[in-house]
């Protein structure tokens, strides 16, 4: 009985594998209410960025990570790139499920996206900082969600493939707020000739892949705690999810 009201909710959202947790499938009148306010078109992109959620998200985050060098080379607010990496944070935490812990999530998110730019504005540069961290907190949590959802691929495809790049970007992007953030709060925690947003970001890359080019040194406990932690999440990323996928890709059948 609760398959077929599984899979009469993904006729009646248009065909859409849309896949609905325990507790999240839709009433039939909030579908009904759905499908008659939603135009046709608007519902078909929605379908379609549900099932392509992930790769969307990449290369979101490919042209955050390309343009931000720019931004800094031509000079332009740090907001700027703030903007990019938050429009590519609402991609990532976009529900694929309506779950309610989502929505909350999502919701939060977009209240610090707001509440940064109006302290700077007010004149509470620590509480500015403040809410930068608890936003890149969020966009570490989205890696995580992305990780997850490679990880639980029951066969290799292609937005597996776009969730775990996808993960690995995120972490590193939002390391590099991080770093950015602790920076700010509390100066001389990383030492470096010219230490910018774009610069932590670089340095949160060369921590992630355990590059260490010695540039950038960090001085405090804390700085280098998440130094560490983001070394080691690097490292384990890379041995956990070749081996997951190495072996689902033993055991999928050929076609």
């Amino acid at each position: 009985m609760r398959r077929e009201r599984a899979l009469t909710a993904n006729r009646d959202w248009g065909g859409a594998d849309i896949p609905f947790a325990a507790g999240d499938t839709p009433t039939e009148q909030q579908e009904t209410s759905f499908l008659q306010s939603t135009p046709a078109l608007i519902r078909s992109l929605g379908q379609n960025y549900l099932n392509r959620r992930y790769t969307i998200l990449f290369y979101a985050l490919v042209f955050t990570l390309v343009t931000s060098p720019v931004v800094a080379t031509l000079g332009l607010s740090g907001d700027v790139i703030e903007s990019f990496l938050a429009a590519s944070l609402l991609a990532a935490l976009m529900p694929l499920r309506q779950g309610k812990a989502r929505r909350l999530l999502l919701a939060f998110m977009i209240l610090l996206w707001l509440a940064r730019p109006l302290t700077a504005l007010l004149g509470h540069p620590t509480l500015s900082q403040v809410t930068l961290t608890a936003w890149t907190l969020i966009g570490l949590v989205a890696a995580v969600a992305a990780l997850r959802f490679a990880m639980g691929g029951k066969r290799v495809d292609a937005e597996h493939l776009f969730a775990a790049l996808s993960a690995y970007l995120l972490a590193g992007l939002y390391f590099g707020l991080l770093f950015w953030a602790v920076e700010q709060i509390h100066p001389g925690s990383l030492v470096a000739t010219n230490f910018s947003r774009t610069g932590a970001i670089y340095y949160s890359f060369v921590t992630l892949a355990t590059i260490g080019y010695g540039d950038i040194v960090p001085r405090t406990d804390v700085a280098r705690g998440i130094a560490i932690l983001e070394g080691v999440g690097g490292q384990l990323f890379l041995a956990v999810l070749v081996a997951r996928l190495l072996s689902l890709y033993t055991v999928t059948p050929r076609e």
